[in-house]
């Protein structure tokens, strides 16, 4: 048996107080590392999720409309002479022409005859006219005299009078020919593309449908109709984006906003000015984008909104940061953003994101962010 005050048993004393003071001081220190753990988890079930509010904003780009090209200034040709035989036609169709160059030539034989006709009707009228003029000339101062009587001496006057102006008839009918004979190239009004012709060789020169249709400066644009509401976020020199029938597209703007709704079908004309293009033809159809249609509405994130066999809903987040399904109903889109007709009141916050997988009643820690922009952590 070891004795109590032999040097080992002290030792061995000492060790064994150390280690139950050790052991006491560790245990607080554990409890409080189990504590910090529960707390941990309990953090963790709140995910942290970015959300935006429910608010008035701008939807950009929102605003579309078909309609179809046409010439913003369409001039038609047609003959100033008639019973002329169409001898060259010499432009055809999409052809670029400019004012005042000759499209149809027509056969001047006829007219050069009536010209010459004409002129020699003239000459024989001025020649009539001198020898009254002349004769009402001799007898001039003899009223009174007894030489010949007044009435004779009214005659040649009347006569000379008479002769003058059946040559000056003559003249303008000399005139008018001549102008028809200046008429038998028949040339465009306007500078532009020709878009349509409708006359051959040997054609008879006469009143009815145009020759030619040229589109003024090449230019065509769109004009499409909108409704009363939509109209009234359009303004002349917008942006558009027009989409072609070919999948194309082309810049344009606004020219024209019509100052007055049609009263059956209560739906405005906007003019869309485009480019001058060859892939751009009147008749076509264009869709037009309206660029920078702004109007205010209550509006989310696309990103927000969550389709399933129930409908459109956003995720609401409860000031006791628990989550609520609501169903909406979506308006307008336009800029990565879509108006709500129906759904939250203002101010409301959302899940941006819809794809996050969330249930009724989970807990949140909600983050927000700009819809158009990373969000970060305040």
């Amino acid at each position: 048996m070891t004795n109590s005050n032999t040097p080992l048993f002290k030792s061995a004393s000492r060790i064994a107080m150390i280690s139950i003071s050790v052991a006491l001081a560790a245990a607080p220190l554990a409890a409080c590392g189990r504590k910090a753990a529960v707390t941990e988890t309990e953090a963790q079930r709140a995910r942290a999720v970015r959300v935006v509010k429910v608010e008035a904003r701008a939807i950009t780009g929102a605003l579309s409309a078909t309609g179809v090209l046409q010439p913003r200034e369409e001039a038609a040709v047609l003959p100033e002479v008639t019973g002329y035989r169409v001898a060259k036609v010499l432009v055809d169709e999409g052809q670029y022409v400019r004012a005042g160059q000759t499209l149809v030539q027509l056969d001047g034989a006829l007219i050069s005859a009536q010209v010459d006709q004409q002129r020699a009707l003239a000459a024989q009228a001025a020649v009539q006219a001198e020898q009254a003029e002349a004769q009402a000339s001799r007898v001039s101062g003899l009223d009174g005299q007894g030489v010949l009587s007044q009435e004779a001496l009214e005659q040649r006057r009347f006569q000379a009078r008479a002769a003058r102006a059946t040559a000056n008839a003559q003249a303008a009918a000399l005139k008018d020919a001549q102008t028809r004979a200046g008429k038998l190239n028949v040339s465009a009004p306007v500078s532009g593309l020709v878009l349509e012709r409708n006359v051959r060789p040997g054609d008879l020169s006469a009143g009815g449908s145009a020759w030619y249709r040229i589109a003024q400066g090449g230019e065509i644009e769109l004009r499409a109709e909108l409704s009363e509401e939509d109209i009234a976020r359009v303004r002349p020199g917008q942006r558009v984006t027009v989409v072609l029938p070919t999948g194309s597209s082309a810049q344009g703007t606004v020219r024209l906003v019509s100052p007055q709704v049609n009263s059956q079908t209560k739906l405005g004309v906007v003019r869309v000015r485009l480019p001058v293009r060859s892939d751009i033809r009147a008749g076509g159809f264009g869709r037009a984008l309206f660029e920078d249609a702004a109007g205010q509405s209550l509006a989310v994130p696309e990103t927000a909104i969550r389709y399933d066999a129930d409908g459109a809903s956003v995720m609401v987040v409860g000031s006791d940061n628990r989550v609520k399904r609501v169903v909406v109903k979506t308006g307008a889109r336009g800029g990565g953003l879509v108006a709500l007709t129906q759904g939250p009141a203002p101010g409301a916050v959302v899940i941006q994101n819809a794809a996050a997988f969330l249930l009724d009643g989970d807990l949140v820690r909600p983050v927000f962010g700009d819809a158009g922009k990373p969000a970060s952590v305040k």
